[in-house]
């Protein structure tokens, strides 16, 4: 068979989802051309290669394809075929989420493709360029890209582009909640693909419009549209489309109380999605099952899946103009707020004289710590470190927390050791900032006599100091079994003895100014705490997504 029919034939298997005879020919072709000393074409063959792996999930071969083709165009002066090969190594790195060399390698392709005037590739660049701009948060500027690669593929006939071009415009549509536009986008989509049997883009449109349909609320449909997009992604073996489709599974299990059924479909989307190599999607996955995990009161497996999805975003954060993941790096932390502050109390239930002791020493320590120049998302984190500070008690009898009277001696170890037993715990949890000083350390004292390493002034953390002083201004302000609650200036006077002993002595006398100068925060602080609450209890209903085709 002649190299012309050979590739004819694998662009027709290649639209019709047959991937394995589409790669079957293709490489039959580059065969006859090496044999037969040819290098025209082999930049092309090796592209298209690339792109059926990239497909199936093994981007470890389609960028060394993409690469081999880049070399070939280079070596021969095929100018249009390196743009392409530029542009194809975009995509593999947008995949991994390595934005900032996607965007790079997209720049250096759309420089080649005007230079050589092939407009087609110029606005499948622009369409990519999109993509990267919806990541990024800036819908408006990937609608207009799309817009302008759609008018050149109108121009140009060109049918498959469009229905591609389309389809992105749907997401971005539903990234700004315009519904009604991406039903029409996704629409005429789906008909230019039946149009031309294009089944990989039949089950994209599918996932996508499973979104749309379970941002709206009709799960029904959503369930419909997901059931034909994980049946196509099963059938082409497109790992991605089927951890989507599995994700979304999960999350329609999820939100109809089925949560066995939605922790398996998460936990193989999970998995496809990293044999995939697909990073956003991973993230997004993750972030899901710590909802679901949330729901069924599991905080602690919780705040694990928030960390790996924080940490999956901001490996994808690597660019300033990042601020569509900035932005769902906000999201998490606000979740993780929320988690922690829920754990808080689930560890204060345990002694009945101290409910609400993390949300109080909280915000008495973020009062201090902001003073002292700790803002942004170290504050945050700060906080979130403030609920926690007490969680080895999790690990103490209660018998023992709540003993009316003294401790004995073993007791009193046992309590002690909270410290430690907190350290190991938030160790395992491995949280994107370093809360473990805090856990550790606020039973320090400044004269070097607190636990459980004997610290001295300024060896003990900066955070753990402020800690101290707040975990103790509010014991003292506190009623317990044996005493009712101190006023504040009362309480005051009672640190100021400890002021140089017990407490750094230049963090009190900036705590006590905020205390008495500045009750008000404080209570602000605690609204705010509420409201992050009820925010996340509303993203529970719904979570924007940012996946985009």
């Amino acid at each position: 068979m002649r190299m012309n029919q050979l590739i004819d034939q694998a662009r027709a298997a290649e639209s019709n989802g047959e991937r394995d005879r589409a790669l079957e020919l293709y490489e039959e072709a580059f065969r006859q051309q090496t044999r037969a000393g040819h290098g025209a074409g082999i930049a092309d063959l090796l592209r298209w290669m690339s792109t059926i792996r990239r497909d199936q999930g093994d981007l470890v071969v389609a960028e060394e394809l993409a690469e081999a083709s880049l070399a070939v165009a280079l070596a021969r002066a095929e100018a249009p075929a390196a743009a392409a090969a530029e542009n194809c190594l975009g995509i593999i790195a947008q995949f991994r989420g390595r934005l900032a060399d996607a965007e790079a390698c997209y720049w250096r392709a759309r420089a080649g493709a005007e230079a050589c005037g092939e407009r087609r590739l110029e606005a499948m660049i622009e369409q990519n360029l999109g993509i990267i701009a919806n990541i990024r948060g800036d819908v408006e500027g990937a609608l207009m890209r799309y817009q302008a690669a759609l008018q050149v593929y109108r121009q140009l006939d060109d049918a498959h582009m469009m229905l591609r071009c389309l389809n992105n415009a749907g997401m971005a549509h539903v990234d700004r909640g315009d519904w009604t536009a991406a039903s029409l986008a996704f629409e005429e989509a789906f008909a230019m693909a039946e149009q031309l049997r294009d089944t990989t883009m039949l089950g994209n449109i599918a996932l996508n419009r499973t979104e749309l349909y379970f941002k709206c609320g009709d799960y029904e449909r959503a369930r419909e549209c997901c059931d034909i997009g994980f049946e196509i992604s099963s059938q082409l073996g497109l790992r991605s489309g089927e951890a989507e489709a599995h994700k979304y599974f999960g999350v329609l299990y999820r939100h109809t109380s089925k949560p066995r059924l939605a922790g398996f479909h998460l936990k193989t989307a999970a998995q496809l999605a990293r044999d995939a190599e697909d990073r956003l999607l991973e993230a997004e996955i993750e972030y899901e099952h710590a909802l679901l995990l949330l729901d069924v009161g599991d905080n602690q497996e919780a705040l694990q899946r928030l960390t790996t999805a924080h940490r999956l975003f901001t490996e994808m954060q690597a660019s300033p103009d990042a601020s569509n993941v900035d932005g769902r790096l906000d999201e998490l932390e606000h979740t993780f707020l929320a988690v922690m502050q829920r754990w808080g109390e689930s560890i204060e239930s345990k002694d009945v004289y101290t409910a609400g002791h993390c949300q109080r020493v909280a915000d008495y320590a973020c009062l201090l710590a902001e003073d002292q120049g700790i803002t942004g998302r170290e504050l945050t984190w700060f906080r979130m470190g403030a609920f926690l500070h007490d969680v080895g008690k999790i690990e103490v009898p209660e018998q023992i927390l709540n003993k009316p009277g003294g401790l004995t001696p073993e007791e009193w170890a046992l309590m002690q050791r909270h410290t430690i037993a907190g350290d190991e715990i938030v160790a395992r949890l491995e949280f994107p900032w370093n809360i473990r000083p805090i856990v550790r350390s606020h039973h320090e004292q400044w004269c070097g006599n607190g636990y459980p390493d004997a610290l001295a002034g300024e060896e003990i953390p900066l955070h753990a100091r402020i800690l101290c002083i707040a975990d103790i201004y509010d014991a003292l302000t506190t009623a317990r079994s044996y005493r009712p609650a101190l006023p504040r200036d009362e309480a005051l006077r009672i640190m100021e003895r400890d002021a140089g002993r017990v407490l750094d002595p230049q963090l009190f006398v900036r705590f006590r100014a905020l205390v008495e100068r500045r009750p008000e925060p404080i209570r602000l602080a605690r609204k705010q705490a509420a409201a992050v609450r009820q925010d996340v209890q509303k993203q529970h209903s719904g979570q924007q997504s940012l996946r985009t085709p």
